[in-house]
C-alpha cells in the first residue's frame, strides 16, 4: 500500500571530468552568504543578535534613496487617484 509514502528523490554523484577546484560548482549556496553574517541558522539567539548588529549598522544613504523614491511613488499615486492635498496645509 504505498498512498501515503513518498517518492524519494534521486540522487545524483556527479563530478565534473575537468574541474580543477576543491569544491563542487553545482553547490547550491545561499543567495547572500557571502555579504550578510545573519544566514547561518546555528543558533536562535545568535541569528538575531547578528541580524539587530546587521541593523545598526546599515548604510544610511541606501535608507534615504529608498525612502525617497518611496515618497515620490506616493505623490504620483496620489497624483493618478486625485487625491486633494489641500487638506493638509490651511
Amino acid at each position: 500500500m504505498g498512498l501515503f509514502k513518498l517518492r524519494k528523490n534521486k540522487k545524483f554523484n556527479y563530478k565534473p571530468r575537468y574541474y580543477k577546484s576543491s569544491n563542487s560548482p553545482f553547490e547550491i549556496k545561499h543567495k547572500y552568504e557571502d555579504q550578510r553574517v545573519t544566514v547561518e541558522k546555528v543558533n536562535l539567539k545568535r541569528t538575531l543578535n547578528n541580524a539587530i548588529n546587521d541593523l545598526k549598522n546599515r548604510d544610511i544613504k541606501s535608507t534615504k534613496t529608498i525612502a525617497f523614491i518611496v515618497l515620490i511613488l506616493v505623490f504620483i499615486f496620489l497624483f493618478i487617484i486625485n487625491f486633494e492635498l489641500s487638506i493638509f496645509f490651511n
